[in-house]
């Protein structure tokens, strides 16, 4: 694991200093060359635990860690229309090992699915007329792990009122997955290369995919309060279980998850930032979700970066949540024959949830550490509970470069 954040920090280096010398550029000229705008090196170290494995029916061990890293360069260019060419270039590389992905197959002492690394890298593009006020873009991204692996792309169009004070924004997404049909080792039935391992790549693989349309609206109502609409309108189809959560009946007879082959998701939101003077701010967030599977959830956050000195601030955040469960779900060993759809998955049970946590941002005038382009250092925490037992920490640090 130190090899890979070590290699992604060379890097960040690598590509950074690359582009860093084209950056130096006079505000008030519209540089036509390709040009370093910034860039962000995201660290983020993630540990949790529970009782409630979906791998194990709803029983065992959730323990899990998870390290990510990413990196996110930004370069600019203005064309003879005097538009603004945006290009977002991020490469994210995730590691984590998992106690309940072995018991895929408890007869091996440490099998593949037990530790994996996801790769995911995305490029976007994006124009922005100011004379017109519109901005079109566009993106792709690709995401793969040991068993699954995603093509996305994306497209949107933003148009700004008269006045410049609102803005109305249309984002159209798709995924196109592959899922790895790896089934519990004692429901294999020729399991491949025949020995009954994880470690083998030729296994079957089924679709998933997901299509979405967003729409939002942002409004400036005065200096001090700004607002936004959201609304989203998700639909999957394909394969949306796992093939290795196990379902235990009643009569203690264990099966493979089994739900719908379609989806269609609602969620509406709604944000408020409020400039409190100079020194506060305070931001909120929420959002109302439901979806054809019978889950319906409730999302309340707000968050306040208070500004100690002009380079230091420090914001407290806390959200809670609340879900009903799907109409499929049962804990272990409660499903019965009767049921066409059965999941112990405790993601798709009623809870609530709690995440509360701090974060601290410098941004020295003269750099962080006295590193001129190392524009801002933010560091967070944060403190996750759910009332079915689940728990986890997570710490992120964030480097900008400008």
């Amino acid at each position: 694991m130190k090899k890979i954040y070590l290699s992604v920090i060379g890097m960040f280096f690598l590509l950074f200093g690359a582009f860093a010398q084209n950056s130096g550029t006079d505000s008030a000229y519209k540089n036509r060359k390709l040009s370093f705008e910034e860039a962000n090196l995201v660290s983020s170290y993630y540990k949790q635990d529970g009782n409630n494995a979906a791998v194990t029916g709803g029983i065992g061990s959730q323990k899990l860690t998870d390290i990510s890293n990413s990196i996110d360069i930004k370069l600019s260019k203005w064309d003879k229309l005097n538009r603004k060419h945006t290009f977002d270039l991020e490469v994210g590389i995730d590691h984590y090992t998992s106690a309940s992905s072995d018991k895929i197959n408890p007869q091996t002492i440490s099998s593949a699915s037990h530790a994996d690394t996801r790769i995911y890298p995305s490029l976007s593009w994006s124009m922005e007329n100011q004379r017109k006020g519109t901005t079109i873009g566009a993106g792709l991204s690709l995401s793969s792990e040991f068993d699954y692996t995603s093509i996305g792309i994306n497209a949107n169009f933003s148009q700004k009122t008269k006045n410049r004070m609102g803005e109305f924004t249309v984002k159209a997404q798709a995924y196109l997955d592959k899922v790895s049909l790896i089934l519990p080792a004692e429901l294999r039935v020729n399991p491949p290369g025949g020995g009954g391992g994880d470690e083998e790549e030729d296994y079957p693989t089924s679709s998933r995919n997901s299509y979405s349309g967003s729409l939002s609206y942002s409004q400036i109502i005065n200096q001090r309060l700004q607002i936004m609409f959201l609304a989203d309108l998700i639909y999957q189809t394909g394969y949306l279980g796992l093939p290795f959560h196990r379902v235990y009946f009643a009569n203690s007879s264990v099966h493979v998850e089994n739900l719908p082959d379609k989806r269609m998701k609602i969620p509406l939101g709604f944000r408020a930032n409020y400039f409190a003077g100079d020194r506060v701010i305070l931001r909120s967030f929420y959002r109302y979700y439901h979806d054809d599977w019978g889950l319906t959830a409730h999302t309340a956050e707000i968050e306040t970066a208070i500004k100690v000195t002009p380079f230091f601030s420090v914001t407290p955040f806390y959200r809670y949540y609340k879900q009903t469960a799907v109409d499929y779900f049962a804990p272990y060993q409660v499903h019965t024959a009767a049921d066409t759809y059965y999941t112990s998955n405790y993601d798709l049970s009623a809870f609530n949830s709690n995440f509360y946590g701090a974060g601290f941002r410098v941004a020295p005038p003269k750099g962080v550490f006295g590193i001129q382009r190392l524009n801002t250092l933010e560091l967070r925490y944060g403190h996750y509970t759910r009332t079915n037992g689940l728990n986890a920490n997570i710490v992120s640090l964030n480097l900008k470069f400008k």
